[in-house]
């Protein structure tokens, strides 16, 4: 949620990052209207409860008359407070109706835009020339399926489209990343968590997936809980309603959970293999930090991505993303995309975002800072989202006859092991 003195001091500010979301600014006059009349309801209503009170004080000493009269403008003023007090609600009510609209303010600097108006800030690595070694790459699905490591065919008959199994190499691996991602996030001060994977709507609203992304969220009706598509969530929910010790920030923690998506805006994009599927496992980093510091923990946060796709070798990009395709919460966006060589293209595998105060407003997570007690920030990084690693893994790390180099980071995981090697012939 917006800081409400923005909006009373600042409206423009809050019309410009609307302009460069691509939403309505018109959202804007209507949150002031629903301000105004909110603080109008409330002012109503408290002066009649004062006069209440004040009555109520004035008639144990009255007599006659005037205590006649007193008594009869109490049953008026009971009835006056009652409907003052209905319209208070009803108008805070629109109020946070309209607050709930609003994206984050989009940081100075993002580049405007939507989806295709990215912008790729660095690049790593040379992707391998597969040509020149004499061999057509092969793709990670007959990769998987040569190393007996993913099976689509009984994943979607048990499950559905989008589900796979893990199996053999392909189950170790994932494991071995797992090892490998909690051990790069514990190396750099975060506490290791595995969060539940069910959560109630205040914890997905409060996040704001319940906005935009409500499509894409697996919601169970009989329970009133929701999946979640990302550890973000409880992790973001650990400390809702809690005042935190500022001189214990940051708080970062590391979260290993399953993540769940729909994928109902997805249809006929990358339907083979594992790449966009409705669950994946995942090594996500959260930090909770002063919000002067927030800029320099995303920094630090990209950074850590950086170094984890490194280690395993793998050419990829650094792209910061257009203010149109932020989400609700982030106010500054980076994604790394790595090298698919089956496809000749840079693909997603990571994100980091700052949500600066945005996602602990919704919250009520603050913390008492030497000026006061405030909200703190948030910011959210993937360290490893599985499915996607491995892919990048298979097929940069693939050899001419099937097997795949084993990255010299993972090895340790994996028994000292170099390969993985083909159980089915090519």
């Amino acid at each position: 949620m917006l800081d409400p003195k923005l909006l009373r001091q600042d409206p423009d500010r809050i019309r410009t990052s609307q302009r460069a979301r691509g939403e309505s600014e018109s959202l804007v006059d209507d949150a002031v209207r629903a301000d105004e009349d909110r603080r109008a309801a409330i002012a109503e209503f408290e002066a009649l409860r004062a006069e209440q009170k004040d009555l109520g004080k004035r008639i144990p000493k009255a007599t006659g008359d005037e205590k006649a009269e007193l008594l009869a403008r109490t049953k008026e003023l009971a009835e006056a407070v009652k409907k003052a007090d209905a319209a208070a609600t009803e108008a805070e009510n629109r109020y946070g109706t309209v607050m709930a609209q609003f994206g984050n303010l989009v940081a100075d600097g993002v580049p405007a835009g939507g989806e295709d108006d990215y912008v790729v800030l660095e690049t790593h690595g040379t992707p391998r020339d597969f040509a020149a070694e004499g061999f057509e790459p092969r793709d990670h699905v007959e990769l998987g399926s040569l190393l007996g490591a993913i099976d689509l065919e009984r994943g979607a008959k048990v499950s559905g489209s989008r589900f796979y199994y893990l199996t053999g190499q392909g189950a170790e691996l994932e494991l071995a990343l797992v090892n490998h991602a909690v051990a790069s996030a514990t190396r750099n001060g975060f506490t290791l968590v595995i969060p539940p994977s069910l959560v109630k709507p205040e914890a997905m609203e409060g996040t704001g997936f319940l906005g935009q992304a409500a499509q894409d969220v697996y919601r169970l009706e009989a329970d009133d809980l929701y999946l979640v598509g990302t550890s973000e969530v409880p992790l973001a929910a650990y400390h809702a309603g809690e005042i935190l010790d500022a001189d214990k920030l940051p708080l970062r923690y590391a979260g290993y959970s399953p993540s769940f998506r729909r994928e109902a805006g997805s249809h006929g994009k990358d339907t083979r293999g594992i790449f966009r599927v409705h669950w994946f496992d995942k090594v996500e980093m959260f930090s909770f930090c002063a919000p002067a510091d927030a800029a320099e923990e995303h920094q630090r946060m990209l950074q850590w991505e950086r170094e984890f796709i490194e280690s395993l070798e793998i050419p990829y990009q650094v792209l910061e993303l257009a203010a149109g395709d932020l989400g609700l919460s982030a106010s500054r966006k980076y994604d790394c995309y790595a090298w698919v060589p089956s496809q000749q293209r840079y693909r997603e595998i990571t994100s980091t975002s700052n949500c600066t105060e945005f996602q602990a407003r919704r919250l009520n997570i603050r913390a008492r800072f030497a000026d006061g007690t405030g909200p703190v920030a948030t910011l959210n990084g993937t360290l490893c989202a599985m499915t996607r690693v491995i892919i990048m893994i298979l097929e940069n790390h693939q050899q001419q006859d099937g097997s795949v180099r084993i990255p010299a980071a993972l090895q340790p995981y994996l028994g000292g092991r170099t390969e993985f090697t083909p159980v089915r012939a090519g």
